[in-house]
């Protein structure tokens, strides 16, 4: 990148160091000001962003489901994204794992690593994981297998059957099991457990392998009150170790755990800003919420 462009990344990260939130005014237009190094073991934050997609482009069969999408996240960020269906929502997420390759733009992870040189496993090792709407967990396996199982740890046949946990794999999955409300059902098939549970259990998976950035579709969908406000509860204690990217439709939850909402339709930011900003928002209200 050039000089002035390192150069206002790091006004902008001044200028919102002065608010409650770190975000971008314009859904991230701005962008583009990371050092571009092709390969790299570490996320590079530096300048404030963990996550950077610019002017990014997609088309299926001549229909553009993303389309100039510009939009940047802060380490330790919890991001909403709402907007109708068919907003690109999905496809966004699809992008950034490596499930689909745009047609043009850029997307980087910190300022250094080009996600669009990654596949998918390997932009999983990078630190992002993924959880989709439906939970999937092995449920003839117990709660503890299935952390177990989701562990960073050499997979080979020899390594798995004389596989043995250490002390410091025992702290982190009694700490994981802690933080997803599961402590009381280490034992319990997963297949046992309520679909909220499940959902826990699943992002537990995730958070067994330390990501850096977690991306959530619709984890609340299907879930009784008493689970939604549990995940608001767990959400807002990862808030700030780990970034958040959290595709959801229910606005009660939203309220609860948001500070930025971004508002995607027809593939591009249309409005970002706090809830009440965005609900107040003609253009939202016209294509979205409803009156």
């Amino acid at each position: 990148m050039t000089p002035d462009l390192l150069k206002k990344g790091a006004e902008r990260i001044a200028e919102h160091a002065k608010l409650v939130v770190e975000s971008t005014e314009s859904g991230g237009r701005s962008a583009g000001y990371g050092r571009v190094v092709q390969d790299a073991d570490q996320v590079d934050v530096t300048h404030g962003r963990i996550l950077y997609l610019e002017d990014v482009s997609v088309s299926f069969d001549g229909f553009k489901a993303i389309n100039k999408l510009s939009l940047d996240i802060a380490p330790g960020e919890l991001r909403c994204i709402i907007g109708p269906n068919g907003a690109g929502k999905t496809t966004m997420m699809d992008i950034i794992t490596g499930k689909t390759r745009p047609d043009e733009g850029r997307v980087f992870f910190g300022s250094t690593i080009d996600l669009l040189r990654h596949n998918e496993p390997q932009i999983a090792q990078l630190g992002i994981g993924r959880k989709f709407q439906k939970p999937t967990v092995f449920e003839q396996l117990t709660v503890f297998e299935n952390l177990e199982l989701a562990l960073k740890t050499n997979k080979g046949v020899k390594a798995s059957m004389f596989f043995k946990l250490d002390s410091v794999q025992s702290d982190r999955l009694a700490e994981v099991l802690h933080t997803i409300h599961l402590s009381d059902s280490v034992s319990k098939p997963a297949g046992l457990l309520s679909h909220g549970q499940k959902q826990w259990l699943e992002i537990g998976m995730l958070l067994i392998q330390d990501p850096k950035l977690l991306l959530l579709d619709e984890p609340v969908a299907g879930m009784t009150d008493h689970e939604t406000e549990r995940t608001a509860e767990l959400f807002l204690t990862l808030k700030g170790k780990h970034s958040l990217m959290v595709v959801e439709h229910d606005m009660s939850f939203i309220r609860t755990i948001s500070d930025i909402v971004t508002v995607l339709c027809d593939g591009s930011v249309l409005a970002q800003g706090t809830l009440d900003q965005v609900q107040a928002d003609e253009r939202v209200i016209e294509v979205y919420l409803g009156r």
